[in-house]
């Protein structure tokens, strides 16, 4: 459904940046690549939801995960993501140093909500 939204062409770039950087990379800098890459989306999708389909699902679905994001109800957000990390044929699962399993499109979404927080300009 993203790939529709945002088009193709940007699409396949965020797979290529994804498969070259992911495997290597550290997850709270990873984190907000992918979280911005949502973010573009999240607009394409209100700009383009009077005329598309797929985009006012898209903007639907991100509306939905703003609004419930205090109950925990991320999980939509998160398929998509993971749906993306598959696309680009990376796998989001990883292991902290401690042994500890996490996902980085979780944390990518979570990055995703927290796009506007900037508690030193409170």
């Amino acid at each position: 459904m993203v790939k529709e939204v945002v088009g193709v062409k940007v699409y396949n770039v965020w797979l290529d940046m994804i498969r070259r950087l992911v495997p290597g990379g550290r997850t709270h800098r990873l984190s907000v690549v992918v979280a911005g890459m949502l973010q573009y989306a999240l607009e394409i999708s209100h700009e383009k939801e009077d005329s598309n389909a797929k985009a006012k699902k898209l903007a639907k679905l991100f509306e939905a995960v703003c609004e419930y994001y205090d109950d925990g109800d991320i999980d939509p957000a998160i398929e998509l993501t993971e749906d993306l990390f598959m696309d680009a044929g990376v796998n989001h699962e990883r292991v902290s140093s401690r042994g500890e399993s996490y996902s980085l499109a979780e944390e990518a979404v979570r990055e995703f909500l927290a796009w506007g927080n900037m508690p030193w300009e409170n």
